[in-house]
């Protein structure tokens, strides 16, 4: 177990794609063991792909797809107030609101085929139709849907901010699939709700673009997410003001369909709780409980302890999942860290690139309050948040025993990063020194600025012979940081430590590595390239970046050609994104 010490030391140095209006392009499958060139031409037949036709009973019309909200409804008193008109709420979960549609010709930017198919039952042949596009924007309620905000509060920037709440989402309903699955449908970005504050209710192309092509491509990162199903793009104007300094403009309306097993987050107990709501907080609990946490028994004295004990466990792996991929959510506020400990509300996130503990994704961050080396502090303070809003359900005794609970936090966090991080490097059964080699490596690539993707990724794909000559001629990751007067140091210990395990072939360290170091993640850069053409209308390059992150641990020609694995543009390190969308 690392010290407490060590954790600070990690942390702050530690389906293809159908698009309207643009061609498809289908990639090489997992399976294949070269991915050469594709045929990158339009092709209407692939709508009924080989991937299609082993699927059974998928709906074909969408007049037999339903949705409910029955049971949310049923279990929770709604806001007696009727109306999307901006006010504050009390009493209730959620308050009944219907999406606005958007206005002008709607364009379906992209649909995620996986989410369509494999989440919802929808046969992809659906999305040629008028009625689709009007279902997925808010135009036309799916059959059954009785459209909620929900209410919530959250402290932001360590700060508590009162309510909050579904200011620009609409939750459509449930959705029971062929595998028993139960999804909920939200609409972003489909106008205001009650909860609006000054808000228009609206999301804008850049935003959505980065939230539909990042939810699937972590999802695909094998990292617990809310899924995206659809992205639909209007000529309606929104004004923003994307950098709060006071240039104000018109950018484009989207909406995206996304889902997820539960809305539900932290800030959903704590608005209930900071206003003494406390009957409501206890179903609230109940309900979750009962629903996301099999488990636990729901007749159990105990249950509100063991639901936040797990909770404590699963946010601090999944936020020590996050840095394995280097990804910087941007925004951890309390109400956005969901209760089934899943990532949400993608903003102003970013996958790092040269190694930085104090890369901060999101400019509006001026503190860095939530830069990658923070992270964990920051999901440390939401576990007390979600603690305090619990409180008043817990015995003297029960609190004793959540406070202890919370301390291990970071013992758990850090636990996980030291599995996480040993399979990057490949590393077999257990040795005391495992832990320095990791650390001394991110001294390395903090002192080069190496590419934190690239540079493990590389490795994974170096055979021992390679790296004992230190030929990188074609890995500028490890260029970058065998620069550095004391890699060759850290390399021998490397390969000393690889030596030990006698039964592991280098074949068999490669493939491992290999499986864990993606080559491809949604850097700042590759989304802005799309987000540029599709505010042109030109959603070739989201087509093409969902198609490859879909594999992102596999080598893909189309990828290589588009220079998503070589150094980054000149211009990317002006990019900036903030809060406003």
């Amino acid at each position: 177990m690392w010290s407490l010490q060590k954790v600070l030391l990690f942390t702050v140095v530690t389906s293809n794609m159908i698009i309207i209006s643009v061609h498809m392009v289908e990639f090489c499958q997992k399976d294949e063991p070269d991915c050469q060139g594709q045929d990158t031409s339009p092709s209407s037949h692939m709508i009924n792909s080989r991937w299609n036709t082993s699927i059974l009973n998928l709906k074909r019309n969408l007049d037999h797809f339903r949705v409910s909200c029955e049971k949310l409804k049923g279990a929770f008193p709604i806001d007696q107030v009727r109306g999307n008109f901006i006010r504050s709420v009390t009493n209730c979960i959620f308050s009944e609101a219907f999406p606005t549609p958007l206005k002008g010709p709607l364009r379906l930017a992209a649909v995620s085929k996986d989410a369509l198919e494999g989440l919802l039952d929808l046969d992809v042949a659906v999305i040629v139709s008028d009625e689709f596009r009007q279902y997925v924007s808010g135009g036309k309620l799916f059959p059954g849907s009785e459209p909620l905000a929900h209410r919530y509060g959250g402290h932001q920037f360590g700060y508590w901010a009162g309510q909050l709440g579904d200011g620009r989402a609409h939750l459509l309903g449930h959705y029971t699939n062929r595998k028993g699955e139960t999804w909920e449908l939200q609409l972003k970005g489909s106008g205001k709700t009650p909860y609006s504050r000054s808000g228009d209710g609206r999301a804008v192309v850049r935003s959505s673009v980065r939230e539909f092509l990042c939810s699937e491509a972590m999802y695909f990162l094998g990292i617990p997410t809310s899924r995206a199903a659809s992205l639909v793009v209007s000529d309606e104007p929104v004004w923003r003001d994307q950098f709060y300094n006071g240039n104000v403009k018109t950018e484009r309306g989207a909406v995206v369909l996304r889902l997820a097993k539960s809305w539900f987050r932290i800030g959903s107990l704590e608005i209930l709780s900071q206003n003494g709501e406390l009957d409501l907080l206890r179903k609230l609990l109940n309900f979750v409980i009962a629903e996301h946490f099999p488990s636990i028994h729901s007749n159990k004295s105990d249950k509100y302890l063991a639901f936040y004990t797990s909770v404590v466990n699963d946010t601090a792996c999944l936020m020590a999942e996050w840095m394995s991929v280097g990804f910087a959510h941007g925004v951890c506020n309390t109400d956005n860290f969901s209760l089934l400990s899943v990532t949400i509300d993608y903003g102003p996130f970013g996958f790092m690139e040269a190694y930085d503990p104090d890369f901060v994704p999101n400019t509006s961050d001026d503190e860095g309050r939530y830069s990658i080396g923070a992270q964990a502090h920051a999901g440390l303070f939401n576990m007390e948040k979600l603690l305090d809003a619990l409180r008043p359900l817990l015995s003297a005794a029960q609190q004793e025993v959540a406070e202890m609970v919370l301390k291990t936090f970071l013992d758990i966090y850090q636990t996980r990063m030291q599995q996480l991080f040993k399979a990057k490097l490949g590393l077999l059964g257990e040795n005391t020194e495992d832990q320095r080699l990791v650390e001394h490596l991110l001294q390395l690539m903090e002192d080069t600025r190496a590419d934190f993707t690239m540079t493990f990724r590389q490795l994974s794909e170096a055979s021992a012979h390679q790296l004992r000559r230190r030929n990188f001629t074609q890995a500028w990751a490890l260029q970058d940081l065998a620069s550095h007067g004391r890699f060759s140091d850290w390399l021998n210990v490397y390969l000393l430590r690889l030596g030990r395990e006698t039964h592991d072939e280098d074949e068999d360290r490669q493939a491992r590595m290999k499986s864990v170091n993606p080559r491809y993640v949604l850097r700042n850069w590759m989304a802005e390239s799309a987000i540029r053409k599709a505010e042109r209308n030109d959603f070739s390059e989201v087509a093409l970046l969902h198609d490859i992150l879909r594999q992102p641990f596999l080598t893909q020609a189309s990828a290589e050609q588009a220079g998503y694995a070589d150094k980054p543009p000149w211009w990317a390190h002006q990019l900036k994104v903030s809060c406003s969308s």
